[in-house]
Order: structure tokens, then sequence, then C-alpha cells
């Protein structure tokens, strides 16, 4: 029998010659594993070649090249005999804006009379929907003679875009353009003249509005009918905070399946608890991982390691200052139409207010300190704000005023969003919510994190880079708040390192001085004087992540990690614009670090890999047993060292880890024991409380779950203190000792 909530899961990411079929065949290892669920990423029919299944052009079909609906069946069938459930992830938020979704392709036809206009979050008041799809400008194309009429289809290189139906074929091509329901601009243009609510800044992808219940039923028919052929056992939603009202679509979804667990992907924000009321078990677990990261920190060393990144990097900012910096870069260009949108919202929203007279520019400015003082990813209002939301709002407006000349516009606007009067009102509340998400992802997450390099191990998705380290009080609150259905994840497709990279770093707080000693070493390369100090610190540590002794394969790895890092920092290298001179001396660094350390292999490093095995072990063994259930990322039960995607989805070699031998020392081992445990144990775990120890001097950091006279016992000690009657335990090269054990007091 398949348990309502899980025992564990295992996330698989689909596409890249991993399908249905592919999948079906390793289910032996899979259940063997110890796992009770499947996690499987988007399965619905997805834009040409994509790696990863969340431009959907077609939510109401299983995507052929994963096998379809058949493969899917045979495959969700195939696993239940296994006793597998299947967890499927939904995005409801956005598909994917190109001409191979076939409810665009009527939306351009027939414009605001097509049966699915009201589908997509298009803004038809300012005017046709804008298709940045040129290469070059309008203008020119045109008088190059780059357009053609075929067929009904306004057509250039590859590309055919429907005309609407009336549109006779004539000489006059400008006029003919002018007349259709859509108007093509050059890519450059996104930023200036979008028409349409994107994901983040993607402007290949189109939100959703599923707060219409038809638009609800059309998106999710295939979701329920999957669901409803008991081929699927929960629901997995991609990023909840996008839409405009999360509360009324999980109330919708979760009447629609009942019996149906639903996990939301929700980056909860410091002590953000999950918003009262949602049907659903919980989160994915972002700030699960968090927690753990920071309960393995070493304060101590954080403050060494701070001192000694200002005095290499000259960098004397603070988290916040950069943080701030970004998110007025990102609103400047990334996300300025979606800026531009809100100053017209609110505009609407304030017309014939007896309280201020604001011009464009004062709309725009208070609009800016808004949404750059809000400091998590939205609030929840739609006509009324919650008590929390009211309080948010309140010291949002005051955090917003701070520098500004007059701040009635600033009050105004908060006051419209706690409380909004009129539709207009309700317009902008809704579209600034769903802006503040995706300024607070790209401004912190794309951008802080990669500028801001002291601690890589906290510049992650939910973490706080100023906040790595966590008292036992607060540590303690968090776990007896937690929802017990909710996810423990150390590893995704979105993290910025794999979990066990991330321990490579946590390490660094253990040992500040041996990372010196490398850093130094490093910056004493001939190739460094062409590199940012800045830049060199984060390349030691992308390097110390990834490091297995191979400098080839890794070199390449960092090398087009670090390509990405800078151009998501946006300091001199720009996607649209690389600075390809700087990419290059980042590059050329990287090899000969990697080189210099293949050919010495350094104490330091040593020092730094053992000890962050020994981490990664103390951080399973705590994902395994707190809380909640653990998710396991694809691969990571053997250990995964990966930066973020692309790198973080190589491929998986099933069959080798299906060949191992019972290896006692290998985290394989370590993984299928601890889920042993977690299925002898699951009566216990459900209900015994959870406190964390931290010893004064460090020498043991503990997790005990405890109920009646039986407790259960996690213990990292980084000096290998002596652990008697352990049900697991391992000690490591670096003196480090990491146990779990159970006692029963009669």
């Amino acid at each position: 029998m398949i348990p309502t909530v899980p025992l564990a899961t295992y996330r698989i990411q689909l596409r890249d010659n991993v399908d249905f079929a592919e999948i079906e065949r390793h289910l032996p290892y899979l259940s063997g594993l110890g796992v009770s669920h499947l996690y499987l990423s988007p399965i619905f029919a997805a834009s040409t070649g994509s790696t990863h299944g969340y431009d959907i052009t077609d939510p109401t079909r299983v995507d052929p090249a994963l096998g379809g609906r058949e493969g899917f069946e045979r495959l969700a069938r195939a696993a239940i005999g296994r006793g597998l459930g299947i967890i499927l992830d939904i995005v409801p938020n956005h598909t994917a804006f190109t001409l191979e979704n076939p409810w665009l392709l009527d939306v351009l036809r027939h414009g605001p009379d097509s049966r699915y206009a009201r589908h997509f979050d298009i803004d038809w008041q300012a005017g046709p929907l804008v298709l940045p799809f040129l290469p070059e400008p309008f203008e020119k194309m045109l008088a190059d003679g780059a357009f053609s009429l075929r067929d009904g289809f306004w057509c250039f290189g590859d590309v055919q875009v429907p005309l609407a139906d009336d549109s006779a074929p004539q000489d006059d091509l400008r006029a003919l353009h002018d007349r259709q329901h859509w108007r093509l601009v050059q890519s450059d243009m996104e930023r200036d003249s979008i028409t349409h609510r994107r994901f983040f800044n993607v402007t290949s992808l189109i939100g959703m509005r599923v707060e219409d219940p038809a638009v609800f039923d059309d998106t999710h028919a295939l979701i329920l009918d999957l669901v409803r052929a008991g081929l699927v056992h929960g629901l997995r939603v991609d990023h909840v905070d996008g839409l405009a009202d999360p509360a009324a679509y999980l109330d919708r979804l979760h009447k629609a399946v009942p019996d149906t667990p639903i996990w939301v992907e929700k980056i909860l924000v410091r002590d953000e608890a999950m918003p009262p009321g949602w049907p659903v078990l919980g989160s994915t677990g972002y700030e699960a991982a968090r927690l753990i990261a920071r309960l393995l920190t070493d304060p101590q060393g954080i403050e060494r390691l701070d001192a000694l990144w200002r005095e290499a990097t000259g960098i004397q900012t603070g988290f916040r200052e950069e943080l701030t910096q970004a998110k007025l870069a990102v609103l400047d260009n990334e996300l300025a139409a979606e800026r531009r949108q809100l100053r017209d919202m609110a505009a609407a929203a304030t017309e014939g207010s007896q309280d201020i007279e604001a011009g464009p520019e004062t709309l725009r400015e208070a609009v800016t300190a808004l949404l750059v003082a809000m400091p998590r990813y939205r609030s929840y209002v739609t006509d009324r704000a919650r008590d929390e939301d009211r309080a948010l709002l309140a010291r949002l407006a005051d955090d917003a005023a701070q520098g500004l000349r007059s701040r009635a516009t600033v009050d105004l606007l908060a006051g419209l969003m706690a409380d909004p009067p009129t539709d207009a009102a309700r317009r902008f509340v809704v579209r600034f919510q769903q802006v503040s998400g995706a300024l607070l992802a790209k401004a912190q997450e794309d951008t802080a994190g990669f500028r801001w390099t002291r601690y890589l191990a906290a510049n992650e998705v939910g973490a706080e880079p100023d906040e790595p380290c966590v008292a036992e009080a607060e540590a303690n609150a968090f776990l007896a708040a937690r929802q017990p259905g909710a996810m423990t994840l150390v590893s995704t497709h979105d993290t910025k390192r794999s979990g066990d990279s991330r321990m490579r770093l946590v390490a660094i707080s253990h040992l500040p001085d041996d990372f010196h000693a490398l850093f130094q070493d490093a910056a004493a390369l001939p190739s460094a004087q062409d590199l940012e100090p800045r830049w060199q610190w984060y390349v030691v540590q992308a390097a110390l992540a990834v490091w297995d002794g191979q400098a080839e394969n890794a070199t390449y790895r960092v090398s087009q990690h670090i390509e990405k890092a800078m151009r998501e920092a946006k300091l001199t290298s720009f996607w649209t614009n690389p600075d390809e001179a700087a990419e290059s001396a980042a590059k050329t660094f990287a090899r000969d670090l990697m080189q210099e350390w293949q050919a010495r292999n350094p104490p330091a490093l040593q020092a730094l890999i053992h000890r962050g095995q020994a981490l990664s072990f103390a951080q399973l063994a705590i994902q395994m047993l707190m809380p909640g259930f653990p998710d396991i990322y694809r691969g990571d039960e053997n250990g995964l060292l990966a930066l973020t995607d692309p790198d973080n989805r190589l491929p998986v070699d099933w069959d080798a880890l299906a060949a191992q031998g019972d290896d006692p020392d290998a985290k394989l081992h370590w993984t299928r024991q601890l889920l042993a445990l977690r299925r002898d144990q699951a009566d216990f775990l459900e209900g015994a409380d959870a406190q964390v120890q931290v010893e004064d001097d460090g020498a043991a950091l503990r997790l005990i779950r405890s109920q009646h006279d039986r407790t259960m016992t996690v213990e990292f000690a980084p000096g290998g203190a002596h652990v008697p009657d352990a049900f697991l335990a391992r000690a490591f090269s670096d003196g480090s000792m990491v146990s779990v054990r159970t006692r029963n007091s009669r």
C-alpha cells in the first residue's frame, strides 16, 4: 500500500536521455533503495529540446518525447507493483511563450476573441501582444525583404506567425502587420515593450490565469485524470508564489483531489511560516536545507573567514547593501518592464485620490522603494490583508520611506495593498505580489549571491548569506513548528550547489586557515594577476566544491560555472554582453589552479575534503531523521558533487549504483541503512519530539528525537568522540565521528 505521507521520495529529472522507459528499467534499484515514492519533474509536452520540462507547450498531453501517456501509465503501474508511488511536479504558473504552444497560436490568430485569450496573463489594454522574436529591428528586416506571407502565416526564417483570419494578402506589409493581434519587435526590446506576464524575467514563458475556474479546468484536466486513475499519489506545485491567489488555487486543487497530498515550492524567508489554511502537507524543503547547513557551520570559523575574505578582496560592504544594489540593478534592467507595468497600475489605483496627486516619476519612485524594501517573496492579499500581512505592509512602508523626500505616495500605495478598495487597486496588489517574488529571486539568488562571495555554502536558495549560523533556541523553535509532512531536501535541480558540495564549503568554516592557505597559493599563480580577488576567492570555493582529483574534468565544469556566475553577478559581464576578457581570465585561473592541485595535492585541500565528507554524512543523517521526510535528488544517495544547473543535471549511472557492493563506509550503504531505520521506526518518528543540542565548545552537535521512554540520537563530533552501542557509526580520517543510536530508558 502506498503511504499518504512518503517515507522518502526520490527526485528524478526527466529528459536528457531519461524517459519513462529508462526509469522503468531501474525500478528494481530504486525500490531496493528504500524510498516510497518517485518524484518526477514535469511530464507534459514541452518545447522541442527542453532539458527540464518547465517550458510546457501543451498541458493536456504527456510529452511524446518521454513516452507519451502510454509510457507514463506503464511506468506508474510498474512502480505501483513494486510499492512505489508517483509524485508529479506540476506547473500552474506558466506555459511556453513559443509558437509550439497551440493555445498561444489560437490567441495570435484570433486575439482577444480567442477561446484561450483569458488563459494567458496578457495586458490587452496596452495594445497587440508583443512578440520579441526578431533578431534585428522590424524596420530593417522589412526594408531588407526578410518577411513574406504564406498560407495564412507571416514568415521570416523558419518562423511562422499566424495571421488574423481577415488578413487579405497585400503589398503593404507594414499596414498588414499593424492590423494583427500581435506586434513583432527585436528581442533586445523585451524589457521595454512586453505585454505578457513572464516567469521572473524569462520572456519565453507566459503567465497563466489559473485563478479563472475555466483556465484551471483546462490546464489541470490531464493532471486530475491521472490522479483519479490511481496513477499519481501526490502533487508538487511549482512556483506557487507566482499565482494571483495561491490560497484560492490550492483550495480548488485540494477540492478536486481531496485525498491527494500536495506540496508547494515555497521559499520561506528567515522566520516566515507557511500561510495558515493552505491545504498542503508542507513545502518542498529549502528551509530545512538551510537549517542543516547553519547547524553544521562553525560560528567561530565564520568570524575568522570574514576577516580573511575582507582582507583578501577589499570588500567592506555587508550583504544587505549588496542586495539593495542588486535589486535596483534588476529593476533597471531585467524587470524594467514589470516595474513600468506596476507604475501604470499604481496610477490607475490612485486616480482621483484626494490624498496625493502623483505623477509618473513619483509613482515609479514609490513602487521601486516598496519593491526594494520587501523582505520576503510576497504578501498574500486578495480583498483584505491578514493580520500578518497587514503588519508586514506597515513595516514595508516604514522601510521603503527611508531616504525618500516624501512618504505620502508610499503610504498610500501600502494602504491600498492592505485594503484594496477598487478593482484597479486589487489588480495593483496582485501584480505587486507577483513581481516582488521575482525581484527577490533574481536579485538575491541570481545576482547578490554571486557578488558577495565570502562563504558560498550560505549563498543558496532560501538562505541568507549574512546569517550562516543558527542559535540552538532558534533551531529548536523551527523543529517544533515544522509540518510533519514537509519535504526535507539538500539537493535539487535548482540549488546552487548539491548537498555534498555544500558540505565541502561548510568545511571552510571549520578550517578557515586551511582554506586561506589554498587561497594564498592560488593568488600566487601568475594567472591570478589578471583576475579580480573577488573572483579568485569564488573560483577556489567552486573548485573545492567539485574537486575529484581529475584536473581536466573539474576544470571544464568550473569553467562553465564561472562563466555563468560572472554573468549572473552582472558586474562587468552579462548574458547579453559578456566580458570575454574577464571570463577568459577566470577560466585560465581555474585551469591553472586545478592543475596545481593535481600536481601537489596540498595538505590543506585534503583536510577540507576529509572534513567535508564527515559533514556530508552528518547532513545525511539529520536529513533522514529530522521532522518531515527526506527527498533524495537523483544520484545524491552515493555522493553528488555538483554546481548549479546544468552541472547538477549530469547523467546518473543507476546500473553502476545497482552493481555497487555493500561497502559499510560508502554513502549508499548509509542511505539504505537510514531509510530502513525510517521504515522500521515510522510510528516513532511520526510522533517523536525533536531538538538539537550544541555543546558550548563545539565538540558535538546532536539531533535528538524522543517519545515516552525512547530516544534516537544523531551525533556529529568533529573531535571524534567515541559513541558506544551505535546503530550506525562512522569514523573519518580527520578524526570526526558521525553516529546514530537508539535507546530505551526502561
